[in-house]
């Protein structure tokens, strides 16, 4: 038995582990952890056999572009890349060496196969996607033996207009060639495929970087993206409602649903009916490489009394990071006391949907509250234009008939922070919005839509909004061919995202 398989069975935190190029980083011991708690087997990967393709995306297209040119460059040398989805499913491959095409096939990286974490324990790609951030494994440093003949570099594929994660390219060579270059060839071809998706989104400006943050909700009008509504919808109320139950019983909440829909501040909201006086941190996932300094920033907030902490987008966090804060949680909870009544930890979280929780923090979950976009509760439309008109000016700002058909008209994609940023705009010009005052793209769609064309406008936003949708899959399902489909998209300003 080597030193490194001494190293994986049984792990031991904190400790140092012999690798084939020194100490075993944090990383790949985190991994190797996840991997034994999957319980992949030590000697042979068994990936599971997923049968065809979707090669209807946008990133697939421009994956499949930019590994083609990076093969053209590279068919003399003893290397294979290809392109994996976001779950380490293999979409393509491609190298010159018969020799290494072989052997990868004989441990099943090859199309059809997924080769995630969960499937074959530790390797580049696998890393890649679970920490969302570039990914180098060596040689032993695989948890598998199977795979210690290999050296695998891979960066993750974020969309640049959502910033969902698609997937990853992955460069694999012989344990004993030089990786050295291999991680910067692929984050050159990961870099090239989130260019090419944003050059053919229509002329659409990419999301900007995630930042993170903490912050202090001290009252109400400064809960995330909102305040405090005197009226509101239906749907709305009713989440209000059972948020704020859900918070008086001690449950963990979770708040599902489209970014910039409102559920930090549904959250927000409902936390201070349930616990009146207490403090509220609202915590923002920033991206992978500062997730480290941002977990040490505020997880000591949690064990201070009369705290509650919202975590945002928790679906972004690296696999490592949702192990820590899980692991933090646990700690903050066995050490409230058994009879300390009105102690129990307060805490929530924001993502666009359960499955996309990281595994360590979905069971946390006690209750899962979808928060409905803002196109399917457009009475809230106006009364948050005009909070946010208020918020900007401090006083009333009016709306003129025209504007308030164009702004209940338009399907607003970007929900209540798209809606926030349109009449924030609007209203540092003028104390009366009209028309004039708003963006061009959405006077040009402010037409009202007929009820028939308002159901229409939301089935077609449901079925793309349905996980791993492709255009094609969507024009089924609706019936419509894709000319139609696309023809409809731009007569109702809906944005397709990665389709």
């Amino acid at each position: 038995m080597t030193a490194s398989d001494e190293a994986r069975l049984p792990l031991r935190a904190g400790a140092e582990y012999p690798g084939p190029e020194g100490p075993v980083s944090r990383r790949v011991l985190a991994s190797w952890q996840r991997s034994e708690d999957y319980g992949v087997p030590l000697e042979a990967v068994d990936p599971v056999w997923a049968g065809s393709l979707i090669s209807d995306s946008l990133f697939f297209e421009c994956g499949h572009e930019v590994l083609t040119t990076l093969h053209q460059t590279l068919a003399s040398e003893p290397v294979a890349v290809m392109l994996t989805d976001a779950d380490g499913l293999v979409l393509n491959r491609f190298s010159g060496d018969t020799s290494l095409l072989r052997a990868l096939d004989r441990v099943h990286l090859a199309p059809g196969f997924a080769f995630s974490e969960r499937e074959v324990g530790t390797n580049g790609l696998g890393m890649a996607l679970a920490d969302r951030t570039p990914s180098l494994v060596r040689a032993e440093e695989h948890y598998s033996h199977s795979l210690c003949t290999y050296t695998c570099a891979a960066v993750p594929v974020l969309d640049p207009l959502t910033g969902r994660l698609e997937g990853s390219v992955n460069i694999t060579t012989w344990a004993q060639r030089s990786a050295d270059l291999l991680l910067a060839l692929a984050q050159s071809a990961a870099s090239n495929t989130a260019a090419l998706m944003l050059a053919r989104s229509a002329g659409q400006h990419p999301r900007p970087q995630a930042r993170g943050g903490v912050f202090r909700v001290k009252t109400a009008r400064l809960e995330p993206s909102a305040g405090t509504l005197q009226t509101s919808s239906a749907s709305w109320s009713d989440a209000s409602a059972r948020a704020t139950a859900a918070f008086i019983e001690d449950r963990v909440v979770a708040a599902t649903g489209e970014p910039g829909s409102g559920r930090a501040t549904l959250l927000g909201q409902t936390i201070r009916r349930a616990r009146p006086g207490f403090r509220i941190l609202s915590a923002a996932v920033p991206a992978p490489e500062d997730v480290g300094a941002w977990l040490a920033l505020w997880t000591p907030e949690l064990t201070k009394a009369h705290t509650a902490v919202i975590v945002e987008n928790v679906d972004a966090l690296p696999s490592w990071a949702a192990q820590e804060l899980h692991d933090r949680v646990a700690a903050t909870v066995r050490s409230i006391p058994a009879d300390g009544r009105g102690a129990a930890l307060t805490w929530a979280v924001t993502a666009s949907r359960l499955d996309e929780i990281p595994a360590p923090l979905v069971g946390l979950v006690d209750r899962v509250l979808p928060v409905a976009p803002l196109r399917e509760r457009m009475e809230d439309v106006l009364p948050l234009a005009r909070l946010a008109a208020y918020q900007t000016r401090l006083r009333e700002v009016g709306f003129t008939p025209a504007a308030e058909r164009a702004l209940t008209s338009y399907g607003w994609p970007g929900n209540v922070a798209e809606l926030f940023t349109v009449v924030h705009d609007a209203a540092t010009r003028t104390e009366l919005v009209d028309v004039r005052h708003l963006p061009s793209w959405l006077v040009s769609s402010g037409r009202r839509l007929t009820r028939i064309e308002s159901l229409e406008r939301d089935e077609i936003t449901r079925v793309l909004g349905l996980p791993r949708m492709t255009m094609k899959q969507a024009a089924v399902e609706l019936g419509l061919s894709r000319a139609t489909l696309y023809r409809k998209l731009a007569q109702y300003g809906i944005n397709p995202g990665n389709r």
